[in-house]
Order: C-alpha cells, then sequence, then structure tokens
C-alpha cells in the first residue's frame, strides 16, 4: 500500500507519472495505492495545502504550523489504521509525499506507533520544533527515510532539505538524502525510478 500525499499545482503533475510507475510485477499489498488531496485557506484564497505555511520560499529556520500539521497527521493516521485493520501489513505501507506532503510524510511516520515500510519526501522540509523527536513513538524510529531534494528548488530551499538528515540522524532514523543537481520545485523521472528501486528493496511478500 502506497500514499501519496500531494497538492495538485501546475508544477506537481509530474507527480501523476508516480501511478505508472508503480505497476510493480509484485504479489504484495504495496501494489495499491491511495491519493489524498486536501485544500485549506490561506489570506482568504482556497488553495492545495494540508496545513498553514507561514512563507515561501520556505527555509531551513521558517515558522511552523504545529497545530495545522498534528490535525493532518492524525487524518493521515486514520487511514493508514484502516488499512491495516483490513490486513495490509505495516511493513508495506509506504507514505510518499511532495512539498507539503513531504513535510506531512515526514511527520505521520515518526509520529506513527507502528513500523511502516518506508516515507519518501520528495522537496519537503522538516515541520516541526527540534523538541518534537521527544514525542516519536521507538518503533516510528525503524521506518527508513528517503528524502530527495532538487538543488535549484526556489520555493522549498535546498537548504530546508539539507536540514533534514541531521535531524532525523539525531532522531535516531535512517536517512537517505539524494540531491538532484539543477532541479527545481520538481520531481524527475530519475528521483522516480529511484524510489521504484527503493520500494521494491523493502517489500515483503504476502503470508
Amino acid at each position: 500500500m502506497v500514499f501519496s500525499l500531494c497538492s495538485f499545482q501546475p508544477s506537481h503533475l509530474q507527480l501523476f507519472s508516480f501511478r505508472m510507475m508503480l505497476k510493480m510485477n509484485h504479489k504484495t499489498e504495496a501494489s495499491k495505492e491511495k491519493w489524498m488531496v486536501r485544500k485549506a485557506k490561506r489570506d482568504g484564497m482556497v488553495m492545495p495545502s494540508w496545513f498553514d505555511i507561514h512563507e515561501i520560499p520556505v527555509t531551513a529556520s521558517s515558522p511552523q504550523d504545529e497545530s495545522g500539521l498534528l490535525k493532518a497527521v492524525r487524518n493521515v493516521h486514520a487511514i493508514i489504521d484502516k488499512e491495516i485493520a483490513a490486513g495490509t501489513n505495516p511493513n508495506n505501507v509506504f507514505v510518499c509525499g511532495f512539498s507539503q506532503g513531504g513535510a506531512l510524510t515526514l511527520a505521520s511516520v515518526l509520529m506513527y506507533p507502528k513500523t511502516l515500510g518506508g516515507g519518501a519526501v520528495f522537496s519537503g522540509w522538516i515541520p516541526f520544533n527540534s523538541s518534537m523527536p521527544e514525542q516519536f513513538p521507538s518503533d516510528a524510529a525503524k521506518t527508513p527515510i528517503l528524502w530527495s531534494h532538487g538543488m535549484a528548488d526556489k520555493t522549498v530551499l535546498f537548504e530546508a532539505g539539507q536540514a533534514g538528515p541531521p535531524f532525523l540522524e539525531r532522531a535516531g532514523v535512517t536517512c537517505e538524502f539524494k540531491a538532484y543537481p539543477g532541479l527545481g520545485h520538481s520531481i524527475s523521472n530519475e528521483e522516480l525510478r529511484h524510489l521504484e528501486s527503493w520500494i521494491k528493496a523493502r517489500l515483503q511478500s504476502s503470508s
């Protein structure tokens, strides 16, 4: 089971190729995919969003909307809970997100009470303060993270992505960080190919 967290804006539409990439020849629960999209108001305008973003570009020191984030995390957890209750192996649950969806992916897997197959963050950032790791369940730290970021990103600056691995290391979380020279706030085919191999390497056969 792969959960894709995204906002549908023109620059984000490349994520649709993710749907084609996931047509794997694996007889596992992870061959299924669900898409989740949310809208919120910002400055009186409705726009695709999971929680409030206080400034763009997002930097490593941007202010965070932790209350909105935690509400979004609860929504994601409820959907994961439902899938696991229906028989999906938690180790075959992968949460993947782009931009704000990447930040939510990070929060959702690190605050989930069980170890999941993995979390993939594309052009995301750390959406909470440095004290939050104290609230991470011990099993959550065992969920591996793949973090991909374009070095030419002017919406979520590369420095915001670079801050991820040291933060996760301090929390005891394994993170593979991939930098993509010349890539802006988007997802490349190269990133998707690597994501495919990363997920395939972690899939577990249905029992």
